[in-house]
């Protein structure tokens, strides 16, 4: 799908986000490996979370039936063991799922390769579930998943015991799981998936495993494990975790915050106000707003209850910003990553010269988003570039023109966020790319008064 963003639009009211796909991934894992029946209000439909269910359903027996009715996204209704989905493919959605775990003992040998499509998240998280299983499985993902690295997961699987094989570093990723061992372990490059896929491993081993993070990450795996009553400490030290087996759970997943960035730009762009309700508001998930704040754009969080250990509520942003110029230092970089290109978009609308420095990890996601970002706002008519490892945006705002997502989720939203502020019409290409994570978006947008149209 194509649009045509027309600027001098303006934005306001209230709105909700999908569910967030972090934790989406993380309670579809532990509720298909609990011990009895779980149920998950409001998952996101987005494609890399249905992945997710869609190698569960591979990987369990009684669980199978409503993770393949909501990985297929099929007619709502009610399966043969009873469970249920319903759900409205939009950002208000609280669709329900219930799936019977029948704990990590139950897990079942896959008949096939189990497709990740075009989630990480899937492919590292499952490795690290798949390593104490007593079978074989393969993982194997879209041309795009298959380009990113995968040894930094296999290597500390493989020394708690597993056998992981890749081909050159990336997928297909091939586990055979046995019996673990616990691991203290101080990953190179801070990634949240790597430290899940290991926690989640270290549940199953025997003895203590230790995650010791040179820069802190995203707690949501260590969150919902300690809600869940597992035997986890973090301290100085590290993360440490023992072996542990849990019982079903029932959650509402929050409204994903690294979405909500892209609605908050908007509204920031076009000077607006704008309140987002029932969103997580997971203080590793919210460095962006410190960034924003920077750059002139102020909101207001407030927290009204948890859900597994994750605080939610709304973010409420103040009309009337002015945009400024920001320098990234390469520390935070790790806890704005999904964020850099919405950033980015805003960086261009400042007066002078934006730096985002160290940030070669952007070449690792689902495009080369370092020099994705770079070219799209040249496209649109603004000034940037990828210089090495640093982003470098000009300011000045853009002047308008015709970019393509080239099938990066959140370069589709970020060139569309960035159009809206542009000083004539721009066109941007494959929209449709926003579904991976915010199903809905163009809607979402449209429904708070931008102005966009088909192409």
């Amino acid at each position: 799908m194509d649009i045509v963003v027309a600027p001098g639009g303006t934005l306001g009211g209230v709105t909700v986000v999908p569910g967030d796909k972090s934790i989406a991934h993380r309670w579809l894992i532990l509720a298909a490996t609990a011990s009895g029946r779980s149920r998950l209000v409001g998952l996101p439909p987005s494609l890399d979370v249905r992945s997710t269910a869609e190698c569960l359903a591979a990987v369990t027996e009684k669980a199978r039936p409503p993770l393949d009715v909501f990985a297929r996204k099929t007619a709502p209704g009610v399966d043969s063991a009873g469970s249920t989905w319903n759900a409205k493919p939009d950002a208000t959605s609280r669709s329900s799922l219930e799936v019977e775990g029948q704990g990590r003992s139950g897990l079942v040998e896959p008949t096939a390769a189990l497709d990740c499509g075009n989630s990480g998240t899937t492919m590292r998280l499952l490795s690290g579930v798949l390593a104490a299983a007593p079978f074989e499985a393969t993982l194997t993902g879209d041309p795009s998943l298959s380009r990113r690295p995968m040894e930094r997961v296999a290597e500390p699987l493989r020394a708690m015991g597993a056998s992981i094989r890749t081909e050159d570093g990336h997928a297909p990723v091939v586990v055979r799981g046995t019996r673990l061992r616990g691991i203290r372990y101080a990953p190179i490059v801070p990634t949240a998936q790597v430290k899940s896929a290991v926690l989640l491993a270290g549940v199953a081993a025997e003895g203590e495993t230790t995650v010791m993070e040179p820069v802190a990450t995203r707690d949501h795996t260590e969150r919902s494990l300690a809600a869940l009553g597992a035997p986890i400490v973090v301290d100085a030290d590290g993360i440490h975790v023992r072996r542990y087996q849990h019982e079903g759970f029932d959650a509402q997943v929050p409204g994903d915050p690294s979405s909500a960035a892209f609605l908050i730009a908007a509204a920031a762009i076009t000077g607006s106000a704008l309140s987002i309700e029932e969103v997580g508001l997971n203080p590793t998930r919210l460095h962006f707003l410190d960034v924003m704040d920077r750059m002139g754009i102020r909101t207001t969080c407030s927290i009204e209850r948890t859900e597994l250990g994750e605080p939610v509520g709304s973010i409420v942003v103040e009309p009337g910003a002015e945009i400024r110029a920001v320098r990234v230092e390469p520390g935070e970089l790790p806890l704005i990553i999904d964020e850099v290109p919405v950033l980015a978009a805003l960086a261009a609308h400042a007066s002078s010269d934006s730096w985002f420095l160290e940030a070669a990890e952007l070449r690792l996601k689902e495009s080369d988003r370092l020099q994705a970002v770079a070219t799209g706002i040249r496209l649109l008519g603004g000034v940037a570039a990828d210089e090495g490892a640093d982003l470098v945006i000009g300011g000045g705002g853009f002047d308008g023109g015709r970019a393509d997502a080239h099938g990066d989720h959140r370069m589709a939203m970020a060139l569309t966020v960035a159009a809206l502020g542009a000083r004539t019409p721009s066109r941007i290409d494959g929209v449709d790319a926003a579904d991976v994570s915010f199903p809905g978006f163009i809607e979402s947008l449209r429904a708070l008064g931008a102005p966009l149209e088909p192409a």
